[in-house]
């Protein structure tokens, strides 16, 4: 597994980032989402969603409701696990259907997933390096993710180190 470290110097530029993977994703795709409160998650799931030609503006932080869906070129659903210490029996189905369904799934919180995390995923990491400049290490799990990455990196025009 590969990973690429990249600087962004803004919520604009985590957001630019993340609309270059619009293009390339496909139903099933998995982004699991990682970092501190105010890391950015949400700002790369805005991005996300313009990428994928859903009306900018919509994408709110879900912290008070699971799961969010937007349609654009694909159905986006943005998971927010923060407030769940345990996956509950009775939201397990519905939360297995987001992983595995026929719609691009980006996760905050994705830790909180544990074993249900599946093995083909892009894992984004955002860690807080300033006022508004974040570290953001991309890691391709499985032959998908790793493809997202390379396909990702590809229009890259900032400085990156792969680890």
């Amino acid at each position: 597994m590969k990973k690429v470290r990249l600087q962004s110097p803004s919520p604009a530029a985590t957001r630019e980032l993340a609309s270059r993977l619009g293009p390339v994703l496909a139903p099933g795709d998995l982004v699991a989402l990682r970092g501190e409160l105010g890391a950015g998650k949400t700002e790369f799931v805005r991005g996300l969603a313009l990428g994928l030609g859903v009306p900018a503006g919509l994408v709110a932080s879900p912290s008070f409701a699971l799961a969010y869906e937007y349609q654009g070129r694909l159905t986006l659903v943005h998971l927010d696990l923060y407030r769940l210490s345990e996956i509950s029996p009775e939201f397990l189905p519905d939360l297995e259907d987001y992983l595995s369904g026929p719609q691009v799934t980006a996760v905050e919180w994705a830790e909180h997933l544990g074993d249900l995390l599946p093995r083909d995923y892009l894992e984004v990491v955002l860690k807080i390096t300033g006022e508004s400049e974040r570290e953001v290490i991309l890691a391709g799990h499985g032959p998908r993710g790793e493809e997202l990455l390379v396909s990702l990196m590809a229009g890259a025009h900032e400085p990156s180190a792969i680890l």
